[in-house]
């Protein structure tokens, strides 16, 4: 190569080293916050950015015999699911910026890092594309098998106003977000007890023998508990700020296995549909 190819080629791979050091600050964020059951999967891609990381290093290295000078981009993010979508479009970002630079030249050891590297953002977003729909998107019920998780993590990570999180035969967890502003809706389960357990956001709870007089009101917020009698018209209904945050638990299960409502008004439709 000539100098001026050799100085193009270094400033790009000490771009693809910012770039794989900035990822690698994400996905130790993502690593804290994922949950359990995608913990092992973030960090399975921690370890392949790390990877990639001294693959670059070691070719500037050779290429130029200095160490490589760069920044680290910190990316700053409010919860964990913005945090996927960040790292899903950077590896994107990623995969297009290693594929028009592994033309750049024909020496194959620059080349086949550049080819190495195609390959595990490929990868990698294919793995964030599926945890970002497994992110309480998608069916999810774990029931009934054994199941272990941060109840509160998963809660406060629920965008959908409901999903079924486990569903047995006797109990059923579903974890639900009301926007402000909105409820749950007026209804009532005659055959069934139904707890309700608040993780953010703050909100009134009603309950009557019947849905033109409800007499217990209550203010309710996070940390709070709802226990709902069988046969009790009840509603639940955001007055803060921000979403509200909780999960039921129906016994015996009140929605089929799988369940998942995005919205107030699929849920409703879906629940027209089945009774």
């Amino acid at each position: 190569m000539s100098r001026n190819q050799d100085q193009q080629v270094a400033g790009v791979i000490l771009g693809a080293i910012q770039r794989e050091a900035s990822a690698i600050e994400l996905y130790r964020q993502l690593a804290n916050a994922a949950p359990d059951y995608q913990k092992n999967d973030i960090i399975h891609a921690l370890q392949g950015k790390k990877a990639c990381l001294a693959q670059f290093a070691n070719l500037y290295i050779s290429l130029t015999g200095t160490q490589p000078d760069y920044e680290i981009d910190k990316v700053h993010v409010q919860s964990y699911r913005e945090g996927l979508q960040k790292a899903y479009a950077s590896e994107l970002e990623s995969y297009n910026e290693y594929q028009q630079s592994s033309l750049l030249t024909q020496h194959p050891q620059i080349r086949n890092v550049f080819l190495w590297a195609l390959k595990a953002e490929q990868e990698n977003f294919a793995r964030l594309d599926y945890l970002n729909d497994g992110t309480l998107n998608q069916k999810m019920d774990f029931g009934s098998n054994p199941f272990v998780i941060d109840i509160e993590e998963a809660t406060k990570q629920n965008n959908n106003f409901r999903t079924a999180l486990w569903t047995g035969d006797h109990l059923q967890v579903t974890l639900m977000s009301i926007n402000v502003g909105e409820d749950i809706g007026l209804e009532i389960h005659p055959g069934l007890d139904q707890f309700l357990r608040l993780e953010q956001g703050e909100g009134i709870v009603q309950m009557g023998d019947s849905k033109d007089n409800l007499t217990f009101q209550q203010k309710v917020a996070d940390d709070f508990a709802i226990v709902i009698p069988a046969g009790k018209w009840h509603n639940l209904t955001n007055t803060g700020n921000k979403p509200l945050k909780l999960y039921s638990i129906y016994a015996p299960p009140q929605h089929p296995y799988g369940t998942v409502h995005e919205t107030k008004a699929i849920a409703m439709a879906a629940e027209e549909e089945h009774h």
